[in-house]
C-alpha cells in the first residue's frame, strides 16, 4: 500500500466524481482511496477561476511514499485531586478546561452569560425592541463573542499545528463541516456554531466538567503567589490553579485584577468603523462576475501602509454577512460583524480600523487602566449621538471628503442607522489614516466607494496586555494563568484557543 500527493486544478463547481475521476486519470489507478489535504480558490485571472486542491491518495497500485503525518496532541493522563477553575466559555477557556478534564483535573467553567440557547433568545430580543441585556449579548454568554460571528478559523500563529488539529477535530466531531480541516479559509458560521457549542458543553460535561452559567468572575484570593479562592455571584470556589479567560470585552475584570496585583501593560490596538458594500460589487471586483459556482461569496483582506506610522486594514470581513450591535456594555455603542455558513446575505461587511497606541490617543503617556477608559469613552460617546443603538453611519466617500449628503442607507444593520460626522466622532489621527486607507482600498477593488462606514469597531483587539510568562502564567504568581485575546496574546478562535491549549498542557505536565 502506497502513498501520493497529488496537486490538482478543478473548476469551481467541480463534484466528487469529477475529482475522483481526475486523480484516477492522472495517476493511472483504479482502486484507491484519498483524503482532501487543501483547497483554495485561484482567483488571480478573472478570466480563469479555479480551484487548487492537494490530495493525499493512498492505493496498492502505488509503490512508497509516506502515509500523513499524525499530527496529534497527547494529552498526559492521570487522576489528580487538584481543583481548577476557568472563567470564559469562550475558545481559549473552554479549549483549556477541554483539555485539563481530560488530563485527568476537576475543572469548573464559570460563565458569566447564559447558555447559548438563552443567549440567542435575548439576541433576539435586543435587535428587535432594542432593549439591552447585560448578561446575554454578543461579547457575554456561552461560546465568548465568536459564537455569534463569521467563525472564521484562520490564524498566522506559527507552531501550533497539533493545537489546530486537536481544534478543529472536537468542532467536526461537535458538528462543525469536514471542510474546515482542508480548506484555506475555513469558516463556521454563527449558526453552525450555536450547535457545536452546546455539543461541546455536553462532551465536557460527560467528561466529569462542571459549567455555572450566569456566574460573574467577582474576586480571587491570594496566599503567597498562589490564588486560594475564587469569588463569584453565586459564591466561592476553591482553585490549586485559576485559567481568566474573560476575552477582551469584561473591563471590571481587568480592573479587579489590577487592584489584586496582575500587571498589565498598555500596547497598540486597532480602532475604526465598520464597511458594508452589497455583495454583488464586492464579487463583481473579485470575480468579474456576480456569481460564481461553487463558491459562496467573494472575500477580500486589504491593508494599505496610509502615513507610515499607522496601518490601516480590513478585520473579521463577513461575505454576505450582517453588521450586527455588539456592546458589552449598556449606553455604550460598538458594532462587530456575523455570517451564517452559507453566507447568502446580500451584503458584505468588515472592519476598517487604524493601528494606534493608547498614550497617542490621550497626548500622553496612559497606564492600562486609562487606556481602558479612552475606549470607554469612546464607546459612550457613540451611544450618546444617537441616544440609543442605532449606530452613527456615513457613505465612503462622504468621510473621504469630511461631507454627509446622505441620509438615509441600506443596510443589514438590526437596529437603523443614523446619518452622522464620523470624521468628528473617531479620533483625528484614526481618521486621517482611515481616510488614507480607504483611498488605497478604492484604487485596489472597483466599485468600493460605492459602501458605507458604520459605527466604532473598537474591539479588534485590545489596549492592554498582562505581563505574563511564555506557559500563560502570570508574572509573580504560581498558579493564575491569563489567555486569549483578553491577554492582549491571541486574536480569533484558533489562536485563542490554542493559548488555552498551550497554557492547559504547560500546567499539566508541570503538576505532580
Amino acid at each position: 500500500m502506497g502513498f501520493k500527493t497529488l496537486s490538482l486544478k478543478l473548476p469551481t463547481n467541480f463534484t466528487p466524481e469529477q475529482l475522483r475521476e481526475k486523480i484516477g486519470r492522472q495517476l493511472r489507478i483504479r482502486d484507491f482511496s484519498f483524503q482532501m489535504e487543501h483547497k483554495s480558490l485561484d482567483a488571480r485571472k478573472k478570466s480563469n477561476i479555479f480551484w487548487q486542491v492537494r490530495v493525499v491518495v493512498n492505493s496498492p497500485e502505488i509503490k512508497g511514499g509516506d502515509a500523513p503525518a499524525d499530527e496529534k496532541l497527547e494529552i498526559p493522563f492521570r487522576k489528580r485531586r487538584e481543583q481548577v477553575v476557568v472563567t470564559g466559555s469562550g475558545p481559549a477557556g473552554f479549549f483549556a478546561a477541554l483539555v485539563l478534564q481530560k488530563a485527568g483535573f476537576n475543572v469548573t467553567i464559570i460563565e458569566r452569560g447564559s447558555e447559548v440557547g438563552k443567549r440567542a433568545k435575548s439576541i433576539a430580543a435586543f435587535e428587535k425592541n432594542g432593549k439591552f441585556d447585560a448578561q446575554n449579548n454578543y461579547a457575554f454568554g456561552e461560546g465568548g463573542a465568536g459564537t455569534f460571528s463569521d467563525g472564521k478559523l484562520t490564524s498566522r500563529s506559527k507552531r501550533i499545528s497539533k493545537e489546530k488539529k486537536f481544534i478543529t477535530d472536537n468542532y467536526i466531531e461537535a458538528g462543525a463541516p469536514a471542510e474546515i480541516a482542508y480548506m484555506a479559509h475555513p469558516h463556521l458560521g454563527t449558526d453552525n456554531l450555536r450547535k457545536i457549542v452546546k455539543n461541546l458543553r455536553v462532551k465536557f460535561e460527560n467528561l466529569g466538567g462542571k459549567i455555572l452559567f450566569e456566574t460573574l468572575f467577582e474576586d480571587i484570593v491570594i496566599k503567597n503567589s498562589n490564588v486560594t479562592e475564587v469569588s463569584t455571584t453565586k459564591g466561592n470556589l476553591s482553585a490549586d490553579a485559576l485559567f481568566v479567560a474573560p476575552g477582551h470585552s469584561a473591563y471590571e475584570t481587568y480592573r479587579m485584577l489590577m487592584q489584586r496585583g496582575i500587571q498589565f501593560r498598555t500596547k497598540n490596538f486597532a480602532i475604526g468603523s465598520r464597511m458594508e458594500h452589497r455583495q454583488e460589487i464586492i464579487n463583481l471586483a473579485q470575480w468579474g462576475k456576480e456569481k460564481l459556482p461553487g463558491v459562496k461569496a467573494a472575500e477580500y483582506r486589504l491593508t494599505s501602509q496610509a502615513d507610515g506610522n499607522h496601518p490601516v486594514f480590513s478585520f473579521c470581513m463577513c461575505p454576505g454577512g450582517t453588521v450586527v450591535p455588539a456592546a458589552a456594555y449598556p449606553e455604550t455603542n460598538i458594532v462587530n460583524g456575523m455570517s451564517y455558513y452559507r453566507r447568502g446575505g446580500q451584503f458584505a461587511n468588515a472592519a476598517c480600523v487604524a493601528g494606534v497606541h493608547p498614550d497617542e490617543l490621550a497626548g500622553k503617556t496612559v497606564s492600562p487602566l486609562e487606556a481602558l477608559e479612552i475606549v470607554e469613552n469612546l464607546e459612550t460617546a457613540f451611544y450618546r449621538h444617537t441616544g440609543s443603538y442605532r449606530a452613527p453611519a456615513c457613505s465612503i466617500s462622504g468621510f473621504l471628503k469630511n461631507q454627509n449628503k446622505q441620509s438615509s442607507f441600506e443596510s443589514s444593520y438590526p437596529l437603523g442607522l443614523v446619518a452622522a460626522p464620523l470624521w468628528e466622532l473617531l479620533p483625528e489621527t484614526v481618521v486621517k489614516s482611515m481616510q488614507t486607507g480607504l483611498t488605497d482600498f478604492i484604487r485596489k477593488m472597483r466599485g468600493f466607494e460605492t459602501g458605507n462606514l458604520i459605527g466604532l469597531e473598537s474591539k479588534t483587539s485590545s489596549p492592554i496586555q498582562v505581563l505574563r510568562e511564555k506557559n500563560g502564567l502570570c508574572t509573580g504568581f504560581e498558579n493564575l494563568f491569563f489567555i486569549g485575546e483578553g491577554s492582549g496574546y491571541a486574536g480569533g478562535i484558533i489562536s485563542s484557543a490554542a493559548d488555552g491549549i498551550k497554557a492547559a498542557m504547560g500546567f499539566a505536565g508541570t503538576t505532580k
